[in-house]
């Protein structure tokens, strides 16, 4: 990419020159660069991944507007703050994604997670509840402690169609937990989990 100053003759140019030449703005400064066509090679791997990603993307807006469970705005800062705990910054939405993918890799069958509840009513513990777009589901534990990436405690969860369910407990008043769900090992929907949410004990 070129700076260029009064390009073609002028103070500002944009656009394209016979195929060969690309005149635009960038930053307020006045560029060139060669006329290119992105390659779209359509390799079956490619198929494949982009069709994985259009899945979870379907997917996720299906949730969203579920009209008994829905993937509403909680589970939306639930899946902002899991992604937050990664060095490559993302949002919630590609972390949902990518978690959806990355299940289709490995052969799993994907899972979303919404309309989740933290309640703290009784003291001393928190009923954790999220309902599961995917009714294949059988088997998961909340995991939790007192950082987002240092739950180091769990507790199996009871899944009855779609909803899972733990009472976390021995929990000290006043302290914040940060709770996630995980569907286990050798469970179908393996590897999916849930976002982060956060509650304080009482």
């Amino acid at each position: 990419m070129a700076k260029v100053n009064a390009p073609l003759m002028s103070f500002g140019a944009s656009g394209a020159l016979a195929k060969a030449l690309v005149y635009f703005s960038w930053k307020g400064i006045d560029c060139v660069r060669q006329f290119v066509i992105p390659s779209n090679p359509k390799t079956t791997k490619q198929t494949t991944q982009r069709t994985y990603m259009g899945d979870a993307v379907d997917a996720i807006h299906a949730m969203q507007i579920d009209a008994t469970h829905p993937l509403g705005d909680v589970d939306a800062t639930a899946y902002a703050t899991w992604a937050s705990c990664f060095a490559n910054p993302r949002t919630w939405f590609n972390q949902a994604v990518k978690n959806q993918v990355d299940a289709e890799v490995a052969g799993d069958t994907p899972a979303l997670f919404g309309d989740g509840d933290m309640d703290n009513s009784t003291p001393g513990q928190i009923d954790a509840e999220v309902w599961c777009n995917e009714a294949t589901i059988a088997a998961g534990k909340f995991f939790y402690g007192l950082t987002k990436t240092a739950m180091l405690n769990s507790v199996a969860a009871t899944v009855t169609t779609k909803q899972c369910t733990a009472t976390l407990p021995s929990l000290t008043a006043g302290t914040k937990y940060f709770i996630q769900f995980r569907a286990d090992a050798g469970d179908p929907c393996e590897g999916a989990e849930s976002g982060i949410y956060s509650e304080y004990a009482t």
